[in-house]
């Protein structure tokens, strides 16, 4: 019987599909597997029972990906599972600074006692006439699950939207709609739009991307919305921008650089905090999950690369973690070879520097030759799925 630790909650509706087989413990001292959402893992000690990590989300900056993965510890994430949910919100974050509905809504709070508040209003409302968005430029950097999304609701409101991002998938692509313009230089996206909303993940390459030169390239008057991460914006620059009126600002990261400063709507984190969102998430976190435990086939993780085998219909599987360095495939076989094991199916893929081996054999594996695998050098982990 496996067993699971989750170190958030996690939606019920995904792990019932646990099933009985599966436990849930209090610690996660002797489980197989951790759920997570925004739980701090960085200064966690990792049990070594622990073989997988799913983040119910896309983001893991929470979790030391890296050295999970010289650990042979699978990072599962749940990209597009929350999609839906984020582009709510940007619609909704791009509607709310178009037509100044915070300020409006702060008027009447304000005002709550006046007995004339109605008359009153029809002086004050012109304070908080806004803009609409049928017609306008929105430029989207990052077309992934969120980005796609966004852009297609924006074509649906009468929006000409471009789109930047030299990685796009192929499957990204098949779900754009085809009115959108597709740029190859971010710098037409600062140059030409009234809106610009930014969905790529926090790297490195990514860190402040929006900085002060970018903004300097924006048209007056536009709206910048981050969805995504704070750290991809330089905020400091954002509200020198607000400063000079050249730009508001939406965010979903509140911190004390922006938050309560005028020109900015700061929104407590809430893209992804719908019930939907959080089922979806769990959901896809428990059956990557559960494949991987059950058969050793990896889907959407972040340290390791995709393998799947199906459903192991030999006598034995094998998985290795390994580094991705010459000559290891030989070696296995080598081991395998000298214990008179005969491969029956074997899968071998890599990504940076790390490798993912399976092996199914026509007879099972005793622990001693579990060892040998273990004892050669560049081998992380070595589990037996069957």
């Amino acid at each position: 019987m496996f067993q699971y630790h989750c170190l958030n909650p996690i939606a019920e509706k995904g792990l019932k599909l646990f099933g009985a087989n599966r436990a849930k413990t209090e610690t996660a001292d002797q489980c197989d597997a951790i759920l997570v959402r925004s739980a701090k893992m960085h200064d966690m000690e990792l049990p070594k029972s622990v073989c997988a990590v799913a983040r119910a989300g896309a983001g893991v900056n929470n979790i030391p990906v890296k050295e999970y993965a010289e650990k042979g510890v699978v990072v599962f994430n749940t990209p597009g599972a929350n999609a839906n949910g984020v582009k709510e919100l940007v619609i909704a974050g791009m509607l709310l600074a178009s037509r100044d509905v915070v300020s409006g809504i702060n008027w009447v709070k304000e005002n709550q006692e006046d007995e004339n508040i109605a008359k009153d209003a029809e002086k004050a409302k012109k304070k908080f006439a806004g803009t609409e968005v049928m017609g306008k430029r929105l430029g989207i950097i990052g077309l992934g699950a969120i980005g796609v999304k966004v852009a297609n609701v924006a074509r649906h409101l009468g929006m000409e939207v471009l789109g930047y991002d030299p990685y796009v998938s192929v499957d990204a692509a098949w779900k754009l709609s085809r009115d959108v313009r597709h740029v190859l230089d971010v710098n037409e996206i600062y140059e030409q739009c009234d809106y610009i909303t930014i969905h790529v993940p926090l790297m490195d390459s990514t860190k402040n991307m929006i900085s002060a030169e970018a903004i300097s390239r924006m048209k007056d008057g536009v709206i910048l919305l981050n969805f995504a991460r704070d750290l991809l914006v330089d905020e400091e620059a954002v509200l020198d921008g607000i400063t000079a009126g050249k730009i508001r600002y939406v965010s979903d990261f509140p911190n004390p650089v922006t938050a309560g400063k005028p020109g900015c709507i700061v929104i407590p984190h809430l893209g992804a905090s719908t019930e939907e969102s959080e089922e979806n998430c769990a959901v896809m976190a428990v059956r990557q999950l559960q494949e991987y435990l059950e058969n050793g086939n990896i889907l959407h993780s972040v340290n390791f690369p995709d393998c799947d085998m199906g459903v192991c219909t030999a006598e034995s599987r094998v998985v290795i973690f390994h580094k991705n360095i010459a000559n290891m495939i030989a070696k296995f076989s080598s081991v395998l070879g000298w214990n008179n094991l005969n491969i029956a199916n074997m899968m071998n893929k890599s990504k940076g520097d790390v490798a993912y081996t399976m092996v199914d054999l026509e007879s099972s594996v005793s622990g001693s030759i579990v060892n040998q695998l273990k004892t050669i050098d560049g081998v992380f982990r070595v589990r037996v799925v069957k």
